[in-house]
């Protein structure tokens, strides 16, 4: 069951194209990853995906509901998070404030100051458990800017997983890693399904082959393959986009 539905998606910049004709589907609880060149469109998919692009051409449909029009602060209550390339904390905030907040946030009660004690020791709980499940509940009292790089891309995924959603776009989430810590960021996005369905752009292929149900490829803008990690692996197409040759 596809839970997004992208169908001839088109977005231009002026006089270039930067995508054209885009059909997609993310089926419901799988990890589906978005790969391409510098260049392909992979960003602009999911400024459009989020609220943040209008789309010249086609629809976007999330769960049934066609989202084309909708801002990016209505997705998160739809069910839709994101986490960006560049790291969106609270560096002054402790950890675990850092992911609390984010559940209160998603909270219908999010705008009430005198709260019962009990509802925020929930939240607080939440937190934990979210911090547990990326070995950061040591670090739960410091300060997210004293983190390092790779604990806080961590935190940005737990974040953005706050407050539940049935959809996380992980938009290069290896960015900055060294090489050692690949293989575990890879295993920890491949865990969060299939309770959550994740949509991944992501520029380490070695990574993505291995823990993707489905590989969407860009070039300029086209969907040049589609499939799962061996049919992908196996294009040549696939292979011309990214070194040049056939």
């Amino acid at each position: 069951m596809a839970l997004l539905e992208i169908r001839r998606l088109s977005k231009d910049f002026g006089a270039l194209r930067v995508l054209d004709n885009v059909d997609m589907q993310v089926e419901k609880g799988s990890l589906h990853a978005v790969v391409g060149p510098n260049g392909a469109g992979k960003t602009t998919l999911f400024n459009l995906i989020s609220g943040f692009l209008e789309p010249l051409e086609g629809e976007i449909f999330f769960n049934g509901m066609n989202i084309s029009k909708i801002p990016p602060h209505r997705m998160a209550h739809l069910g839709m998070r994101r986490s960006f390339q560049v790291l969106t904390l609270f560096p002054e905030l402790t950890v675990l404030e850092n992911v609390r907040l984010a559940i209160q946030s998603m909270s219908r009660k999010n705008f009430i100051f005198f709260r019962r004690a009990l509802d925020m020791g929930e939240m607080v709980q939440q937190a934990y458990d979210i911090l547990e499940s990326f070995e950061l509940a040591h670090m739960a009292d410091r300060k997210a800017s004293e983190l390092s790089h790779g604990q806080q891309r961590y935190l940005d995924i737990g974040i953005a997983i706050a407050g539940g959603g049935e959809l996380l776009l992980l938009d290069e989430p290896t960015s900055g890693l060294v090489y050692d810590e690949i293989p575990r960021m890879g295993e920890s996005i491949k865990n969060l399904t299939p309770e959550m369905t994740v949509l991944l752009i992501e520029h380490r292929i070695e990574m993505v082959l291995e823990i993707s149900d489905t590989i969407t490829v860009l070039d300029y803008g086209r969907i040049i393959a589609n499939g799962p990690p061996d049919v992908v692996r196996g294009s040549e197409k696939v292979s011309k986009a990214y070194l040049g040759v056939d």
